[in-house]
């Protein structure tokens, strides 16, 4: 069985790592997709791999920097899904907005997930069927935690995008959906 408890274990360590780069002065490589890729994107990964292995040999992982490299596992119906530093071009600009990103994904749908901010101190999980949580962390140690309820909808929706890519407006994609506002964050 997989517990997510551990797999939010293994997202910190991942952010200590991240941090500890974060503080220091990194070469910045671009990958073949031309997008930015450092030192703390490959360690968080190794980090991440490594655990998961340990913890389910049995459970394959798509992970973003092994992919670049042309590393892409056989998969069934089951495996893990990893962004070790999701918003590289955040990493790179320092304003803290980038995350580690864990999910187990079975038959097409994520059904397990952890989202740690490290340079934010905030961390975010959930599981089907068990509920979302979401905790402040400090010093690496995560706090009180609270659930994440969701609210009645609006009678338009927001879009939220990224900083780097854009809020999303104007993106056919989206047109179909009743957004009444845009915001990049």
């Amino acid at each position: 069985m997989i517990e997510v408890r551990s797999l939010c274990d293994v997202a910190l360590l991942a952010g200590r790592e991240i941090l500890r780069v974060y503080s220091t002065d990194f070469d910045i490589m671009i990958k073949a997709d031309r997008s930015p890729v450092t030192v703390a994107d490959i360690a968080a990964e190794g980090i991440i791999l490594e655990a998961l292995r340990a913890m389910h040999p049995d459970i394959p992982v798509i992970a973003e920097e092994a992919v670049s490299e042309g590393n892409v596992p056989n998969i069934g119906d089951t495996f893990f899904l990893v962004d070790p530093l999701d918003g590289s071009k955040e990493f790179v600009s320092r304003n803290g907005e980038f995350t580690v990103n864990i999910a187990l994904v079975r038959a097409g749908v994520p059904v397990l997930g952890v989202v740690h901010a490290p340079a934010l101190g905030k961390l975010w999980w959930g599981a089907q069927g068990q509920g979302s949580y979401c905790t402040e962390v400090v010093d690496g140690v995560p706090g009180p935690i609270t659930a994440i309820g969701v609210r009645e909808a609006p009678r338009g929706l927001r879009a939220v995008g990224s900083r780097s890519h854009g809020s999303g407006a104007g993106d056919e994609r989206l047109s179909r959906l009743p957004i009444a506002d845009y915001v990049s964050a």
